[in-house]
This record gives structure tokens, sequence and C-alpha cells, in this order.
């Protein structure tokens, strides 16, 4: 994906999105779990196969043709590579990959295929061992939905992380909790609830029991897809934060973005950019810090698209 050949042809599937966009805010470690078990390019394909093994357990990758078995060396490459692994804010994997796919994968047995439901061996161990790690098929990158949601939680990630592995304070992680309100309002009123509640108690109970509680909540929430509903109730509030500093002309301004965003008439940017604009022109200081007006670098291009309906 990031244009090394290294597909089972010897070619590559260089995604420009990656590279060309994301790639100016981001720093990319490559792994490719076949390579590095010493498969070469080219080299024979693999596909999933389901064993005798007990019920739920992953199927196993082996080789097209020879039947050789890769699963316990291509698993092996998550975990040798884990102390990288947990420093990331995301990974981008490749779909349709016997090792790498993540959904939709088929599975065969005795060279017919019996199941649609397969992940990747090495898919299956990374989320295993980081399970809270914003991942995403790079197929699925073209949803433009999906796409802006698994960007939001990479730079969400990015900044929890950053203030934990700081000499962080309670006051500061009620700061950071207070900037992402309305983002996290915006996937889960109920989720923002339930991490408000740890907030409260981050000066009375153990900093590293507060940091995995408020840390596995915080994604949590993120990972719930978002929906025009939700951001409409987030815009309003948004709105109620400037409202007062407005006259009526310009609080019709911003009403009649967010009921267009609400009839799908345009996207989410323009009511969000008017809410920005007004909060940094009215200089409210803490409604304009609130993640939610721009979770992620505005040249992305994302949040372009009108809703779904």
């Amino acid at each position: 994906m990031l244009g090394e050949p290294v597909r089972y042809n010897g070619g590559h599937c260089r995604n420009r999105f990656l590279t060309d966009v994301l790639g100016r805010h981001v720093e990319w470690v490559a792994i490719c779990p076949e390579a590095e078990i010493g498969l070469g390019t080219p080299r024979e394909t693999l596909r999933l196969e389901r064993t005798d093994a007990p019920s739920g357990a992953q199927p196993r990758v082996r080789a097209t043709k020879s039947g050789t078995d890769h699963t316990d060396a291509i698993r092996n490459v998550a975990d040798a590579h884990l102390a990288v692994l947990r420093t990331l804010d995301g990974y981008v994997l490749k779909n349709k990959s016997p090792s790498c796919g993540l959904f939709g994968l088929p599975v065969f047995e005795e060279g017919k295929r019996v199941d649609g439901k397969g992940r990747g061996g090495f898919a299956a161990r990374l989320l295993d061992l980081c399970p809270e790690l914003p991942a995403e098929e790079e197929g699925r990158l073209t949803d433009a939905d999906l796409c802006e949601h698994f960007v939001e939680r990479v730079f969400a990630h990015a900044r929890l992380r950053a203030l934990l592995e700081s000499a962080w304070r309670p006051r500061d992680l009620i700061d950071f909790h207070a900037r992402h309100k309305l983002q996290l309002l915006s996937h889960s009123p109920q989720g923002a609830r339930s991490l408000g509640r740890i907030v409260t108690e981050a000066g009375t109970g153990e900093r590293s029991d507060i940091a995995a509680d408020y840390t596995a909540a915080f994604h949590s929430v993120l990972a719930t897809p978002t929906s025009p509903g939700k951001h409409v109730n987030a815009l309003q509030h948004a709105f109620g934060m400037v409202s007062g500093y407005l006259d009526d002309s310009r609080r019709h301004d911003i009403l009649a973005a967010i009921d267009d965003y609400r009839a799908g008439h345009v996207p989410l940017t323009l009511p969000l950019s008017l809410i920005r604009h007004h909060c940094n022109a009215e200089r409210v200081a803490w409604a304009s810090q609130q993640t939610y007006l721009a979770p992620f670098p505005t040249d992305l291009g994302l949040r372009n698209q009108l809703p779904r309906k």
C-alpha cells in the first residue's frame, strides 16, 4: 500500500490517499507478514482453511498448492513487532489478504469454500494484542464515512496517547475530556456521560487505574459509528456555546446551516465552519477548543460528503 513490491505477484498496491494525503501528517511503519517470514516475491498464494480444531478457532493460513501451514509464523510477526505496535495510533490492513484482511475473507475446507467471514492470521493476532488500536482495511477507506471515522479515531488516539505519556495530573485529564466533550457526544451521548463519571474520580483513584479505565471507555465510544442525527445533536450543543454572543442574523445563518445538513442538502463542514468561525471571532475559548470542530487536519478533505439518509 506504500508502494513496496511485496505482493504475491511481485507488484504493489500503492494507495495515494495513504501515501500522499494522510502521509503528510503521519509516520508510516511498514509491515508485510508474508515477506517477513521469508515467502519472497513472487510467491505461492495463500488462503484460509478450516481444520478440525475446536469450534471458534481461527482458520489456518495455508499455501494454496503445497498446503504448507504458515499460520503460527504469520501470527508471530505481530508478537515480534509488539513494542512498535503499542506506539502506533492506527493501522491500515490490506483487504482480501489471508494474512492481513479484517473482514469477509473466504474460508475453505477440503478445497471448497465453506464460509465468507474469515479474518487474516496477522490481523486477528494484531487485534488480540492491541484491541484499542484503530484498525481499518484499505479497501473500506474508499467509503467516505468509514474513512472519516478511522482518521478521526487515529488523531484522537494520538492526543490521548500524548496526554497519558506525559506527567499528567487529574486536572489535565479533566481538561482533555472537556475538549473532547462534543466529539464524544457525536458518537454516543450515553458513553460520553460514562466517561464523565470516570473523570470525576480522577483525583481520588490510582492514576494507572483511571488511565486504563478512561482509555478503554474513550476508544469504545469513538469506535461507535456516528450518524447525521448524532451530528445534529452535537451541532446544536456547539451552537448553544456561541449563540449568546451573536445577533439574530448570525444565529439564523448557523441554524439554517444545521437544518440544511439535517435535510441532506449540505455537508457537515458547512455548519461546523460557521460555528468555528464565530467561536474564534467572538473569542469563545472553551467552544473554539472543542476537538469536534476540527478533529483532524482540514487538508485531508474529509467531512465534505452529503449526509446519508
